[in-house]
């Protein structure tokens, strides 16, 4: 009981954040103190200064690396720069998961970059699974205000008790806020952060249409800035524990503010291309938790066929192809 109560008030802690901070100054760690090589044996390769990593998907394998934490809540973030031409059917994942602990009944939170044929755009997708609801995908795609393979840019998840909130160099473009209807479908357990490259071709670019082409191989994602600030789980007392100033740095995000709030109702009218909460072919009537906008909805209505990768276990297996500009002013978005 000592236990339960401990953790409900940690949880409530946490209750009601969402961000209007500024995603600056946080602590960067380095790959060899914070993460483990999941798969690709040498498709993987960390610089000599220990906080920048190198991916690779070619013939042989994709590449990938975990957290060596779990952690309960916090602050997770990565620059990231994509691969470059022809890149259909490749998906660089940035994402939170218990799979290996809780197999069926996981929660996940994801970031991924769906690959594009040669002058065609990559794409974000975002996702969030808990409990095991992986037969309610809360899938929504967007398009991006600049070229994500030019440069590097800022990708970072906040999750709370009650919140989740996506950012794209300081933007906020996705925010989930937890509702009782949604029941146990919010993730609601310790997560691992997981960075892989793979083969999606069947289903990742225009539903399958455009595989990856090998001819085109090596196909490289780098990261650095990689950011762990949350509050990892003890192993042995099952409980997490803030890093310094973690519990501090979010609470000071009570909510998002009118400026970011702003910004991000620009970057969903201008780049928002599917929302599965308008989505009638997969769900006749939408989620409880969505509140459908009715110009979003007409916009939306009409969209480029749309396959999702399911729910594979991209960190188990060693051949992962059958898994799955800051702005000035607000319009500038």
């Amino acid at each position: 009981m000592e236990t339960l109560s401990r953790f409900l008030l940690f949880m409530s802690l946490f209750s009601g954040l969402v961000s209007s901070f500024t995603l600056q100054n946080l602590p960067i760690t380095s790959f060899e103190e914070s993460y483990t090589q999941l798969f690709g044996d040498k498709n993987l390769f960390v610089h000599k200064d220990g906080k920048s990593v190198r991916l690779t998907l070619d013939e042989r394998t994709g590449s990938g690396f975990v957290s060596n934490d779990l952690y309960f809540h916090g602050l997770f973030s990565a620059s990231i720069k994509l691969p470059s031409d022809y890149s259909a059917g490749v998906v660089v994942a940035f994402y939170m998961s218990n799979g290996d602990t809780y197999e069926k009944s996981h929660d996940e939170i994801d970031f991924e970059f769906l690959g594009n044929i040669r002058g065609r755009e990559w794409r974000i997708q975002t996702n969030i699974y808990g409990n095991g609801s992986t037969h309610l995908g809360r899938e929504e795609r967007c398009n991006l205000w600049f070229d994500p393979t030019e440069d590097y840019h800022q990708y970072s998840i906040l999750w709370s008790d009650s919140h989740i909130i996506f950012y794209v160099d300081n933007v906020p473009i996705r925010e989930v806020k937890r509702t009782s209807s949604m029941g146990g479908d919010f993730p609601s357990k310790p997560m691992s952060l997981y960075t892989t490259i793979w083969d999606g071709s069947k289903w990742a670019t225009n539903g399958g249409k455009y595989g990856v082409n090998y001819k085109y191989a090596p196909y490289t994602a780098r990261f650095s800035d990689l950011v762990l600030h949350g509050c990892p789980v003890d192993p042995i007392e099952q409980f997490p524990k803030c890093d310094e100033g973690a519990t501090e740095y979010i609470r000071a995000a009570q909510e998002i503010s009118p400026s970011q709030r702003a910004k991000m109702e620009v970057f969903r009218r201008k780049h928002m291309t599917y929302s599965y909460c308008y989505d009638r072919t997969r769900y006749k009537v939408s989620l409880p938790e969505c509140v459908v906008n009715q110009a979003e909805a007409q916009r939306l209505r009409v969209y480029d066929p749309v396959t999702f990768g399911g729910t594979p276990r991209r960190h188990r297996s060693g051949n992962h192809r059958s898994k799955r500009g800051r702005m000035d002013g607000t319009e500038s978005i």
